[in-house]
């Protein structure tokens, strides 16, 4: 294993506002990982900064031992909360960007997920419901050889009965000496996925552990003890 990401008092301010405060915390290679909190938590503001979205108001943030910036966009590949995509594109069009754009980017990969899902990369996204855009937007993500993937709410907009579909695109998709961190409020329906967890709230990490001793040591889910930390 070694070190992808690693956050040294890391803070940001907006005006008044605090959304992180001195967040020490090191990701390592080949490792599934729930980053959790409720909403306002800092879990976007510290998903923005990993991505070059945001700049820390103080505190240093490395990924594979370099700053952020050029070095760190090649080695992440980010799923956002929302679609960015040009809705008046065909999907066929939005590979052949992505395949020019990214160096890693596997276009036999994205069309073999395509295919599984049933989804015609002849289509334009503006013909397509919201979980179906959703679907294309993390078959784009996941068909790069990244180091790390980030994916926020991946399965947030997708019906039950293709979620399981999803996490197993996710699952088969990536090296396993990369790392993924997944934020998500549907805790149940990852769980079983996860490695690690880190739990978030007002900016601050609250409990970083792996999903096998919480299990072991505290008796309980990651839901039951995220629902019991955060009062839910």
């Amino acid at each position: 294993m070694s070190t992808l990401v690693e956050c040294t008092g890391l803070s940001k301010k907006y005006g008044k506002v605090t959304a992180l405060q001195d967040v020490n915390l090191r990701i390592e290679s080949g490792h599934i990982i729930g980053l959790l909190g409720p909403n306002g938590s800092g879990k976007t503001t510290l998903i923005k900064i990993l991505n070059g979205l945001l700049t820390p108001s103080s505190g240093t943030v490395l990924v594979k031992g370099k700053p952020i910036g050029i070095d760190s966009k090649k080695v992440i590949s980010y799923l956002p909360d929302h679609t960015y995509l040009n809705m008046n594109q065909r999907v066929s069009d939005i590979i052949t960007f992505f395949k020019t754009f990214y160096e890693d980017f596997d276009e036999r990969r994205a069309y073999d997920m395509l295919a599984k899902l049933g989804i015609n990369p002849k289509d334009r996204l503006k013909s397509m419901s919201k979980g179906t855009k959703e679907k294309v937007q993390l078959i784009l993500v996941m068909s790069r050889r990244a180091d790390l993937y980030i994916l926020d709410e991946p399965i947030a907009g997708v019906d039950p009965a293709a979620r399981d579909y999803i996490l197993n695109v996710i699952l088969t998709n990536y090296d396993a000496s990369a790392s993924i961190i997944i934020s998500t409020h549907l805790i149940t329906d990852i769980e079983n996925v996860l490695d690690e967890v880190l739990f978030i709230q007002n900016g601050q990490i609250r409990l970083t552990s792996s999903v096998d001793a919480i299990r072991e040591e505290q008796g309980k889910s990651v839901d039951a003890l995220f629902r019991e930390v955060f009062r839910c």
